[in-house]
């Protein structure tokens, strides 16, 4: 009976310990990236194709990141923060990548078939903000 409290024991550490250093590994990894985020305001009258944003576009321009792109993300919006106030964003577009000038360099060449593809997918301006990932 000693002897299993014992095993359970350093099972249930060694899971502690592998778990908190994939935790702490993954900030790590992350500070420091450039955090390209893409938010489609919400809008009465707009409207967001999010099956080929999700398998059409955002794979496209990520085609054109190539190693610079750390990973991406989709979100859809759901709600506000606030109850009863209306959905602040119908979805948001991030890149991760590990240089902004890479980054624009990548872009840039392209930006006329990223904006040609809008109309796909949305009838939204989005607001695009860059920012540098600090935790």
């Amino acid at each position: 009976m000693k002897l299993k409290l014992i095993v359970s024991s350093l099972l249930l550490f060694a899971c502690f310990t592998a778990f908190s250093q994939e935790k702490q590994g993954m900030v790590v990894a992350e500070k420091g990236l450039i955090k390209v985020s893409i938010l489609y305001p919400y809008a009465e009258g707009k409207t967001f194709n999010m099956e080929y944003y999700e398998t059409k576009h955002m794979p496209m321009v990520a085609a054109f990141l190539g190693s610079n792109l750390v990973k991406y993300t989709i979100e859809k919006g759901l709600a506000s923060g606030i109850p009863n106030q209306p959905l602040p964003f119908m979805a948001i577009g991030t890149f991760y990548v590990k240089s902004l000038a890479d980054y624009q360099a990548a872009i840039g060449p392209h930006r006329d078939a990223i904006r040609a593809d809008f109309p796909n997918y949305t009838n939204i301006s989005p607001v695009i903000l860059v920012s540098e990932v600090v935790k």
